[in-house]
């Protein structure tokens, strides 16, 4: 293979699909289900349900006394002039997105680095996106952009309506701080698109009839020009419509050269293929199915692996670790190349961040969810760690890497100390603290402690526990316990600003639970709670509860669970499975109905994490916990708060509304409230993010702390 074959002229149509599972597959429609009309989200009927409830709900809790202080407290927070003005580090110099009480949407600007560290930033406004809503007459949310290499200076923006998985795409000249007439411009959709050169993009989006698989992604990859409109789009490549979708694939190195262009076929949520376009065809890279190419630094092509590989004739590298290639020898024969270490876990070990600079990789890994970061770089034929001196017992995130330097930005944080924001020149290892966040609660008469829960198969389950130094022994205190559990995510400490002020300061305590199917100690940890082993999460989940009240440091009356998506459905789950644990739950963007799941939003793309209700064994174990199956009559559940969005074209709202209309139809207590904005956030802006915060906190404390 030669360099020609990975160059931008020379793309070729792949076509590349694989045969359905031969599994038994059965009706995945409830015989019984009253609600189901409820699934049609805009449809007046639904629409008219979901505002009486947030009438009830508003009514019951804006009128607590509560209410107003919190929100302004929250609000107060979220829109501080003071806080840390997160920004990435590109050619055009340091850019920010930014919202507050007068830029409500917010806007995209961008500053120098000596203007940043200064006291006194002067910032530059590129995009004004209040002034951009008004105009056009749109509820607009900024949701990021691509920007061409190496000048950086035209940009794909990405503008959602309410805030929907679903974007329009418009070029944009930063130099020029507009829109470029008559320059690539997208409908709204679920779409990706990449960079080729300056009037080439690569484009997965909705093309037609077929062209969309179940999750409602696109699996269809098609190049197009400047100036052509979408039908004229000329196909490169197409996956299979059973797959989860296919995003466009372009390698870039630190000096805005193109080392290859193809298209990732992600088969499921977790397995994906690479395919490389070139004159003879498509070349499928020769990688196990959960591998992922992260960059190039020194020369080297690195890439993750998150399973067990062990390449023909080769060594054995374990899932977890990163491996490299070299660069010239990739490229003249990708299938042949040989990958060597660059790092891989000990027991208890997790990369936790992963950043490529010109000439090095930087890598925080976590150790029993504590942070460590290093530099690694390639010198006489292998990569070496030096470690970055940081405080310990801090999480250590990597904020942004510098595309022609080794120039790297992290935030710092725990629980109780405001987060910091450093600059790291990996060529000379000059570390600098540049920012820090201002107090927003008094955190001095609050500690942080790590312990372990013991789940039914004995596996320790680590949590943090943030609570007053001065609780009494055996005196219970009112505790909110959060988790994930899911897609490999981990929960990491972090600054617990807002939950600090409208929570933790009144005396209560915060639990985050480190649970199985997160990413906390790495793949093996996400798989152990997986598919047909989902059951370990709940029950890791439930044994931190039963831990904290077994230390008498909580009880049932004084606590409260809380979670959003896959937390979410953690939520439901420990409610439906041991109510009596609990006395409130606050259930935040939820996947509920695990039967229906598939058919609701982006739930197919899920059936990786969960498994497919269509099919015969993997109903059995997803009926064996779904939550909106699970009320019933009979049973008490704790009043539980469900929140959901209009906008949420990730996780549908029906998941909410149809347990909250169950929940009424058995005369069970609860809460509902639907955002008609906000996508899977929940919330388009800091104002909408605020009420939310302040509605949550007024349910936890007339719950747990009256």
């Amino acid at each position: 293979m030669t360099q020609s074959i990975l160059a931008a002229a020379t793309l070729s149509k792949a076509n590349l699909s694989s045969p359905a599972s031969p599994q038994n597959r059965v009706a995945t429609a409830e015989v019984e289900d009253p609600f189901l009309w409820l699934e049609e989200i805009d449809e007046p009927r639904a629409l008219a349900w979901a505002r009486a409830e947030n009438d009830k709900t508003l009514g019951a809790l804006q009128s607590d006394p509560r209410y107003n202080r919190l929100y302004e407290e929250a609000l107060s927070i979220l829109q501080a002039k003071d806080r840390i003005p997160y920004v990435s580090l590109e050619r055009q110099g340091l850019c920010n997105f930014w919202q507050d009480e007068s830029q409500v949407r917010g806007i995209w600007r961008r500053t120098t680095f000596d203007s940043y560290r200064s006291s006194d930033t002067r910032w530059e406004t590129i995009l004004d996106i209040d002034a951009l809503a008004v105009t056009e007459k749109k509820n607009w949310v900024f949701n990021g952009a691509t920007c061409l290499p190496p000048e950086e200076s035209l940009c794909l923006v990405e503008l959602s309506d309410g805030g929907k998985d679903a974007v329009f795409i418009r070029e944009f000249d930063r130099h020029a701080k507009a829109f470029v007439p008559a320059g690539f411009d997208l409908p709204e959709g679920k779409q990706s698109v990449s960079w080729v050169d300056r009037d080439t993009i690569l484009v997965a989006r909705d093309w037609g009839e077929g062209t969309m698989t179940p999750s409602g992604y696109p699996f269809v990859v098609k190049e197009l020009k400047r100036g052509q409109p979408l039908v004229q789009a000329r196909e490169v490549f197409r996956g299979s419509s059973n797959d989860a979708m296919a995003q466009p694939f372009v390698l870039w190195d630190s000096e805005g050269k193109v080392h290859a262009i193809g298209a990732v076929r992600a088969i499921s949520f977790f397995e994906q293929e690479y395919v490389l376009f070139g004159p003879n065809g498509p070349i499928k890279l020769d990688l196990p199915k959960k591998a992922g190419i992260v960059g190039i630094a020194s020369n080297r092509l690195l890439v993750t692996l998150e399973e067990d590989w062990v390449p023909s004739g080769s060594t054995h590298f374990a899932a977890g670790s990163i491996v490299s290639y070299d660069l010239a020898e990739w490229k003249q024969d990708p299938l042949r190349a040989t990958p060597s270490m660059v790092f891989q876990p000990e027991a208890r070990h997790a990369i936790s961040g992963l950043a490529v600079t010109k000439n090095v990789l930087i890598l925080t890994i976590l150790d029993n969810v504590q942070s460590k970061t290093f530099i690694y770089r390639y010198d006489q034929g292998a990569w070496q760690a030096t470690p970055i001196p940081f405080s310990a017992n801090k999480n250590v995130s990597l904020l942004a890497a510098h595309p022609e330097t080794d120039e790297v930005l992290f935030t710092v944080s725990s629980y109780l100390v405001p987060t910091s924001l450093w600059y790291l020149d990996a060529a000379t290892k000059r570390l600098e603290m540049l920012k820090t966040s201002p107090p927003n609660f008094d955190a001095s008469s609050h500690v942080v402690e790590q312990f372990e829960a013991i789940s039914p198969d004995g596996t320790l389950i680590p949590y943090f526990l943030v609570r007053p130094k001065n609780a009494r022994p055996g005196q219970p205190i009112p505790t909110l316990l959060t988790g994930y559990g899911g897609f490999q995510a981990p929960l990491l400490p972090s600054y617990v600003g807002p939950i600090g002020r409208l929570w933790l300061e009144q005396g209560n305590a915060y639990v985050v639970a480190n649970l199985r199917g997160g990413g906390e100690f790495g793949p093996r940890w996400h798989q152990a709670a997986q598919g047909a082993t989902k059951q370990r999460t709940w029950d890791d989940f439930i044994a931190v509860a039963e831990d904290l009240i077994r230390r008498k440091i909580t009880s049932p009356r004084r606590l409260g669970v809380v979670g959003g998506s896959q937390g979410g459905l953690l939520v439901g789950t420990a409610i439906t499975q041991r109510p009596d644990l609990f006395n409130a739950a606050i259930v935040q963007v939820p996947l509920l109905d695990m039967l229906r799941f598939t058919s609701l939003g982006a739930g197919a793309s899920y059936i990786g994490e969960y498994g497919d209700p269509a099919v015969a064994e993997q109903r059995g174990w997803l009926e064996a916990y779904s939550p909106y199956q699970k009320l019933i009559p009979g049973k008490t559940y704790p009043m539980p708060f469900i929140l959901t969005s209009t906008k949420d074209d990730r996780v549908h709202p029906a998941h909410g509304r149809k347990a909250a209309a169950r929940l009424a139809a058995l005369g069970q207590p609860y809460f509902y409230f639907e955002n008609f904005d906000g996508g899977h956030s929940a919330a388009a802006n800091l104002k909408e993010q605020a009420r939310r915060m302040a509605l949550e906190y007024t349910y936890a404390s007339r719950r747990l702390v009256d």
